[in-house]
């Protein structure tokens, strides 16, 4: 059975203990919900979260571990002759995978080697068919599993219901025991990424050294054996591009902020402020596309040979300029909302004592609003800077890929985010410190973006009381 079936038959169930626990807590109350412990609709909710929490949880599990069990078989049947050529068992499980779900798809069973697309290995053929079975024979005993504990555990939330079941109280603990769960997987999923990237960053740190990593001066990765894998030319583009970043957003986003929450009247505000915060709900591909299009062309006309201005300082669209721009736009809307939702905060009271003195209106901003709101503000700023840190798209297509030191904005750089993309795309062998370098990349980028949000909540948590 398909899974969204699958899961129409689990919502289907669900709905039918719903109604059957509600009639049963009526007629074991004759009829008078009046004599009843506990509202009526919880008598219903009780029975349905027992069918549906359980079923798809198991759904959820089986769905997780099925393709790993599924795998493991189909790998254990690949032809040592293929494994001992120029492909590895991964490239070829990759083949089967996807070989094998565009049959799954199309409901195949049954002798492969006529159904087979062409340009398919004929050897993975036993692979294949034992990856489509597998799958077909799992999918059925999920669906008769899931069904099962829907119908069991339904079963055995509706026995104990009648007139004295006290359905609220198990219905509140019930959903409290989810919100529970809930914030402990979030928490685990953390926990889980920081701990694949620390273990893989400690094989990497095996085959590599550190002092090189951390304290040399060259990024060249060759797959030879002998490759300089430093991180501090890929820091030094991060940080200038970054830093160019918040030298555009910074300054335009604040005054948008200080014109938005202090001069505008409610109409341009109600106007202008959705349209400002539209710049970040445009995906990052976007920006790219306009820095590589745009933004990189028209400083290639003022900076390149024959350009406008005469000089030969640029020699081609992509630079650490042309990206810090960009991002720089991409950032406002992050500077801008976060500072005027601190400056609104600061209480009217300081703003009146400050007119009542004699300031005028912009002595007030300058000399109370803004230091009043000034520990929110870097908080804001630094926000801002973590997620131009972690920024990939806008620098993949606008700043180039050379690792470098220079000073110089209108050369290409490239940045940390986009070696992990560069290292761990294509066919690289997960051995090699030439790929394991990404996760230690990646590790030190972690570090680097929560060290700045823990800053960040730190000045906001320290001197906010002052002013509340």
């Amino acid at each position: 059975m398909p899974v969204l079936w699958l899961f129409l038959v689990v919502l289907a169930l669900t709905g039918s203990g719903f109604f059957i626990g509600r009639q049963r807590a009526l007629a074991s109350a004759k009829g008078d919900s009046r004599n009843l412990h506990s509202r009526l609709p919880y008598y219903g909710t009780h029975a349905a979260i027992s069918v549906i929490v359980p079923s798809l949880l198991v759904m959820a599990i089986w769905l997780f571990v099925q393709p790993l069990v599924v795998s493991s078989a189909a790998e254990a049947v690949l032809p040592q002759a293929l494994l001992t050529a120029d492909a590895s068992a991964g490239l070829l499980m990759a083949e089967v995978h996807r070989v094998g779900a565009e049959l799954v798809d199309q409901g195949v069973t049954g002798p492969l080697a006529a159904l087979v697309p062409a340009g398919t290995t004929a050897e993975l053929i036993p692979a294949i068919e034992l990856y489509v079975a597998n799958t077909h024979t799992g999918h059925l005993w999920m669906s008769i599993a899931v069904i099962l504990v829907a119908l069991v555990m339904g079963g055995l939330a509706l026995r104990p219901i009648n007139a004295e079941f006290r359905a609220r109280n198990t219905v509140e603990r019930t959903i409290m025991a989810l919100l529970i769960a809930a914030a402990s997987l979030a928490i685990l999923t953390t926990v889980g990424i920081v701990l694949s990237m620390l273990f893989e960053t400690i094989n990497f740190f095996g085959l590599h050294s550190w002092t090189d990593f951390f304290f040399g001066t060259t990024w060249a990765p060759n797959f030879r054996g002998d490759s300089d894998l430093s991180i501090l030319p890929l820091l030094w583009g991060t940080l200038y591009i970054s830093l160019i970043a918040l030298i555009v957003a910074v300054p335009t986003g604040l005054f948008a902020a200080v014109y938005l929450s202090e001069y505008a009247g409610p109409k341009t505000r109600a106007f202008a402020k959705p349209l400002l915060e539209i710049l970040a709900g445009i995906p990052t591909i976007v920006y790219g596309l306009f820095a590589l299009l745009t933004v990189g062309p028209m400083l290639t006309t003022l900076f390149s040979a024959g350009g406008l201005l005469g000089v030969d300082w640029m020699k081609g669209a992509t630079s650490v300029l042309t990206a810090g721009v960009v991002m720089g736009i991409m950032l406002i809307p992050f500077v801008s909302s976060l500072s005027d939702d601190i400056i609104n905060a600061v209480p009217q009271s300081m703003r009146d004592g400050s007119l009542g003195l004699g300031a005028t209106h912009s002595e007030t901003i300058r000399q109370v609003v803004i230091p009043a709101a000034l520990p929110g503000i870097v908080g804001a700023i630094l926000l801002a800077a973590s997620r131009a840190i972690g920024e990939t798209m806008i620098v993949v297509m606008g700043a180039g890929a050379l690792a470098k030191f220079s000073l110089n904005p209108l050369e290409s750089m490239t940045t940390i985010t986009t070696r992990i993309v560069s290292q761990l795309t294509g066919d690289g062998d997960f051995s090699s410190p030439e790929t394991l370098v990404a996760f230690a990349l990646g590790l030190s980028l972690f570090v680097l973006t929560l060290g700045l949000n823990v800053l960040a909540l730190f000045i906001v948590r320290k001197y906010r009381e002052q002013y509340e």
